[in-house]
């Protein structure tokens, strides 16, 4: 009997050594593919720079990695806020109230000096910019 619980032993070793070699294989894996996801930058960051409104009214974006300084130049003149990404759009405090600036079209504006445009940002139906 002695022999027959001795050739068991090695093969029951080697299956415990490399069964549990490969659960820490996968959980690096895995740990590497949430940090990796966590590190990209939000699709937010290419709207960085000048889009252009009517009238010299401009929106700026500064910042990145989902952290921006948002500067509103309208008729009344410049004010700075800061934003932050949430979803597909940044989210600001403007006034007391949650302002949110999205992609659109130059329709989507709503404002018919920028309807010819494609590549525009949007706070609210009246209030867009968009590149040049």
């Amino acid at each position: 009997m002695k022999g027959k619980h001795q050739s068991l032993a090695a093969p029951l070793a080697l299956l415990v050594f490399f069964g549990c070699t490969e659960r820490d294989t996968n959980s690096d894996a895995s740990d590497g593919a949430n940090s990796n996801g966590m590190n990209r930058e939000p699709g937010t960051d290419r709207w960085l720079g000048q889009w252009n409104g009517p009238e010299g009214t401009f929106l700026r974006l500064e910042g990145g990695k989902g952290e921006y300084e948002i500067t509103i130049q309208d008729l009344d003149g410049p004010r700075t806020y800061q934003g932050s990404t949430v979803g597909d759009q940044i989210h600001f405090d403007r006034n007391g109230a949650t302002g949110s600036i999205r992609a659109t079209s130059g329709v989507e504006t709503g404002m018919k000096w920028l309807t010819d445009k494609s590549d525009c940002l949007t706070i609210r139906p009246g209030e867009g910019y968009c590149r040049d």
